[in-house]
């Protein structure tokens, strides 16, 4: 049985993809299981290729929790794509190049040993609405 969280994340997947597509990329789903991409969006006459990892939040909307591979997994080619699912419908975008990701990603440990990985909105905010990082091909 699927959680709430999982349709939230596959909720994020999609309006994503329906944006890439509004600035006329091909964009596709990728497995769930795939590490680092939920997203494999090309120009349409396939010059130019991008790997997109979505984060999705609809109840916290100051960072967004990451894995351990944010800090290594990084190309121009790859992005990252913060959703906020604001609770009146607002959808708020972050499009924030996979380099800054890694340098600003914060680790934090849990007094019971845990370890966290985030990334701040403080961070995002000036990449709010940035879709011209795809290289806007209309």
């Amino acid at each position: 049985m699927s959680s709430k969280g999982q349709f939230t994340g596959m909720r994020g997947v999609y309006l994503v993809a329906a944006e890439l597509s509004h600035l006329g990329l091909i964009a596709s789903p990728t497995s769930r299981s795939a590490i680092g991409a939920d997203i494999l969006a090309t120009d349409q006459k396939c010059q130019r290729a991008y790997s997109i990892q979505v984060k999705t939040n609809a109840t916290t909307f100051n960072f967004w929790l990451l894995n351990k591979e944010a800090k290594k997994i990084k190309s121009p080619s790859y992005f990252y794509v913060f959703v906020n699912l604001r609770p009146k419908g607002e959808i708020e975008y972050y499009i924030v190049p996979s380099f800054v990701v890694a340098i600003k990603i914060k680790v934090e440990k849990s007094k019971k040993g845990s370890i966290w990985y985030s990334f701040s909105l403080q961070d995002a905010k000036k990449y709010k609405d940035k879709w011209n990082l795809f290289e806007n091909p209309k």
